[in-house]
């Protein structure tokens, strides 16, 4: 059994297993990841360990510590109240707005990563505090980043634009970009359906933030305090006053999305970084919020990723794209790619996947039958619509900064439900609405 095989049968396995069983998909990646990787590859475990997305852990660690410090300081409830009232009140539009908002940042250029660790823990913070269901406020904020993901001057919409200018084949940009923004949108609405959005509408709300070191103290207590607990409470005291810190918070925010979107900075670095800078201003607060890091989500995605490395040097998508492209039918090939495309980007990177999976369906393109700019934008679609998924970036995500009214092991089963069905439905459908229109 060659080692492209090995690798598929592990990856089921873990999916199962992991699936069936209360263990931490990373952990079991991280298994897999060494025994294929070193007795099936014959790699070293400084090569296996080094596939390991730096990149993302970091992304994880440092937009949930940032935004553990804003919930503490009250920013997050400010922005949340603040929101509400832009759209007077209508928790119908809430999901909207955010789905619209991520779209934009997207459509614009921003890093579809990027964007979500920016509006998803805002987005969950409205979920928290105003009884939406927190997998349908998370799903349409990823919905969203994909919905714009593809437009001409977006990161997608570029490296898709340009592997297709590299291969020969013909422009196609706003072909790419509609079916991207029409399939998300679709879907979007009927998770917006399905999870009670309809429901919303009657309710109305004007919501003013309550902060809990603006209430009063009560009184409770002795008169009789000691001198070391007064000693404690001065050094818990803030060096700043609450409002003040959010001020701050809100300025730090800007600077945030500032430098990831417009200059592209590393989202991790600059989120991190944004949250030592509070810490210097509440100092009392750091140690919290470092619990409050999502360690199970870095786990996941840090043993997830690691097998995924393993998977791409097995060859796996490779030799099940080129078995497609043999199929001898272009259409029922391209349906294989989409499937492709859709699994292995479910637990990578969708980025690293576009100019590897684009150019294999060259050869179908070439055959004939099948328009090249209705195939490419099928095979992106379905690459990237499954990032909903617990294990891709954006999702994780979601995981990361789900909201206090539901559980880390429920909202985890939510989103590996709903992305398993995205995975199994969502590439059919993408290719039956995209492909066979133009198929000859």
């Amino acid at each position: 059994m060659g080692p492209e095989w090995v690798a598929i049968i592990a990856l089921v396995a873990l999916f199962v297993v992991g699936t069936v069983l209360p263990i931490n998909m990373g952990a079991l990646g991280f298994v897999a990841a060494w025994l294929v990787g070193v007795y099936s590859l014959g790699l070293v475990t400084d090569d296996i360990i080094a596939g390991m997305s730096g990149s993302l852990i970091l992304t994880i660690v440092g937009v949930t510590y940032l935004f553990a410090i804003a919930r503490a300081n009250g920013t997050v409830d400010l922005i949340v109240a603040t929101a509400v009232k832009a759209v007077g009140g209508r928790v119908v539009m809430i999901p909207w707005v955010m789905f619209a908002v991520t779209g934009a940042l997207t459509a614009i250029g921003a890093l579809s990563p990027a964007a979500c660790a920016i509006i998803g823990p805002i987005a969950l913070g409205f979920a928290g505090r105003y009884g939406i269901s927190p997998l349908m406020m998370g799903m349409m904020v990823v919905h969203g980043a994909q919905a714009g993901g593809f437009s001409p001057i977006s990161i997608y919409g570029t490296i898709t634009n340009g592997v297709m200018a590299s291969a020969g084949l013909p422009n196609s940009e706003l072909t790419i970009f509609f079916a991207s923004l029409i399939v998300n949108t679709v879907f979007a609405a009927a998770l917006f359906v399905a999870l009670g959005g309809p429901s919303l509408a009657s309710r109305r709300i004007d919501p003013e933030p309550e902060h809990e070191d603006d209430r009063p103290s009560g009184g409770g207590g002795t008169a009789t305090a000691t001198a070391t607990q007064t000693e404690q409470e001065t050094r818990k005291k803030p060096i700043v006053s609450l409002k003040t810190q959010q001020i701050i918070t809100l300025l730090v925010f800007g600077v945030v999305a500032v430098l990831a979107l417009a200059f592209e900075q590393d989202i991790g670095f600059v989120t991190i970084t944004a949250g030592v800078v509070l810490s210097l201003f509440a100092p009392q607060r750091s140690p919290e919020a470092v619990k409050n890091i999502a360690w199970p989500t870095v786990l996941l995605v840090a043993g997830v990723s690691c097998y995924a490395f393993v998977l791409v040097e097995a060859g796996s998508p490779e030799f099940v794209g080129n078995w497609a492209a043999g199929l001898g039918v272009a259409a029922l090939g391209a349906l294989v790619l989409c499937y492709v495309g859709g699994v292995v980007s479910a637990f990578a990177s969708s980025t690293a996947l576009l100019p590897v999976i684009i150019p294999i369906a060259v050869p179908l393109i070439n055959d004939g039958g099948v328009s090249a700019a209705f195939v490419v934008a099928a095979v992106a679609v379905s690459s990237t619509i499954v990032d909903v998924s617990p294990f891709s970036t954006n999702g994780a995500l979601m995981l990361a900064n789900r909201p206090d009214t539901i559980s880390e092991p429920v909202y985890y089963k939510q989103i590996l439900a709903y992305s398993s069905i995205i995975v199994v439905v969502g590439p059919l459908l993408v290719w039956a609405a995209v492909v066979l229109p133009g198929w000859n």
